[in-house]
């Protein structure tokens, strides 16, 4: 090399820290991509994301092929280095040279460019995949044995390169992931994506009308307040029983009694009888994505909840389940809000039969919802008794004031919400 000039040896160190910048920034992108993302663009046809992920799909040979590149450089680029130290500064460039080129080599063939691919994977690893691929061809035969030495030795310890971890994403990776799209989702599309991975975690018990609040009719009423009962009711379908509710002998859906209506004459309790539909059960405990499968199975839109006794706990309907996912359906703020009143000290008066996860949603409060459904009981539960109005308690970082008992429940409570750093006491 003596007879070449120094420029054209700085030219040539010059273009081989170039190709160490664009192996080290290569390396990192293809480690950085998003796969899904990455999978995406690949099915949408981007040939750079194919080759991509052709080149991921066996990742030894990939980093194979990448640090036999960078290692051939930066040995041929330390060769160089040393030269130009010695036609320079004679034999302490020998000792010089290395270390320049290390500083240099770390800042602009390491530092610089993995920082860059972190930062932009795709600009990178895309643009590199269409130089790689063809390089990947052209030193196959030196990448496949590097490979068969190094997965060699790496079965000897355990590790085969078919046992690589392909996990897919877990719930909760979903969740961060739904949480973290920014702009990309629109808000509400994105609490409508959480309250869908949510289903799991919410059962029928949450979300269903318990039995004491249960609309339903009484055949062994008198047919006139039969008949003013369903003039009145809210519901297209009612729960029809004898005696007890525990008794239930069918569902009557009000679009079948117009006829009837017609001439309140017709209107019998045979008659009445002769409409009804066969009662659908539902287990308590069933998570709401299984008994949404099982509505849309069975094609029903209303079910009966009982527990292990067949005792009747409550009824559960399809717009319940939708309602966890899209949000209330009712424009009717007023009636929405009816549990919930807002005071003029920012505390609420709150109806206890009122389901905690129903506070928790109007309210962006966080009760607890472990246990039980609703603030009735989860008040009983911490006070193992029924209290006198005016008894004030503290559950987290809740300040609740028993405003009115009846004989075996409270009825209402008045709850504020205080500081984080509150004093956790309890009175």
């Amino acid at each position: 090399m003596d007879d070449i000039p120094l420029s054209v040896l700085f030219g040539i160190l010059f273009l081989l820290i170039i190709f160490s910048a664009f192996f080290s920034s290569s390396e990192t992108a293809m480690i950085a991509l998003n796969r899904y993302r990455l999978r995406h663009l690949a099915k949408e046809g981007k040939r750079s994301a194919v080759i991509s992920e052709k080149l991921l799909a066996r990742p030894d040979r990939l980093f194979g092929l990448i640090l036999l590149g960078n290692n051939l450089v930066n040995i041929f680029a330390a060769s160089i280095a040393t030269v130009i130290g010695i036609r320079l500064l004679g034999d302490l460039g020998v000792a010089i040279a290395p270390i320049v080129l290390v500083m240099v080599f770390l800042i602009f063939a390491e530092v610089m460019p993995k920082t860059m691919a972190a930062m932009k994977p795709e600009r990178i690893a895309f643009p590199a995949s269409y130089l790689l691929w063809p390089m990947m061809k052209i030193a196959y035969p030196a990448v496949w044995l590097i490979n068969w030495v190094s997965n060699g030795l790496l079965s000897l310890i355990g590790l085969h390169f078919e046992d690589q971890d392909d996990t897919p994403l877990t719930r909760d990776e979903l969740r961060t992931i739904v949480r973290e799209a920014g702009t990309m989702i629109p808000k509400r599309h994105r609490r409508m994506l959480l309250n869908i991975l949510e289903l799991e975690n919410v059962t029928v018990d949450d979300i269903m009308v318990p039995r004491n609040e249960v609309a339903a009719i009484d055949l062994a009423d008198p047919i006139n307040e039969i008949i003013e009962q369903i003039g009145h009711a809210q519901h297209t379908r009612l729960p029809v029983y004898e005696n007890n509710i525990d008794n239930i002998i069918g569902i009557v859906h009000l679009r079948r009694m117009t006829r009837l209506l017609n001439d309140k004459n017709e209107l019998t309790i045979d008659a009445l009888k002769d409409i009804l539909i066969d009662c659908y059960f539902v287990p308590k405990g069933t998570p709401l994505h299984t008994q949404m499968m099982n509505f849309q199975q069975n094609k029903r839109r209303f079910g009966i909840v009982v527990d292990e006794y067949g005792v009747i706990q409550g009824l559960v309907t399809l717009e319940d389940i939708l309602e966890e996912i899209v949000g209330e359906f009712t424009t009717d703020m007023q009636t929405y809000n009816l549990d919930i009143q807002q005071q003029d000290d920012d505390a609420y008066l709150v109806d206890c039969s009122a389901h905690l996860r129903e506070i928790n949603r109007q309210l962006h409060w966080r009760l607890p919802t472990e246990g039980p459904k609703t603030l009735n009981g989860l008040l009983l539960e911490h006070l193992e008794s029924i209290p006198a109005s005016g008894t004030t308690l503290k559950i987290e970082n809740y300040l609740i004031e028993i405003t009115q008992v009846s004989e075996n429940a409270v009825k209402m409570a008045r709850i504020k919400l205080l500081p984080e750093d509150a004093d956790d006491t309890e009175s």
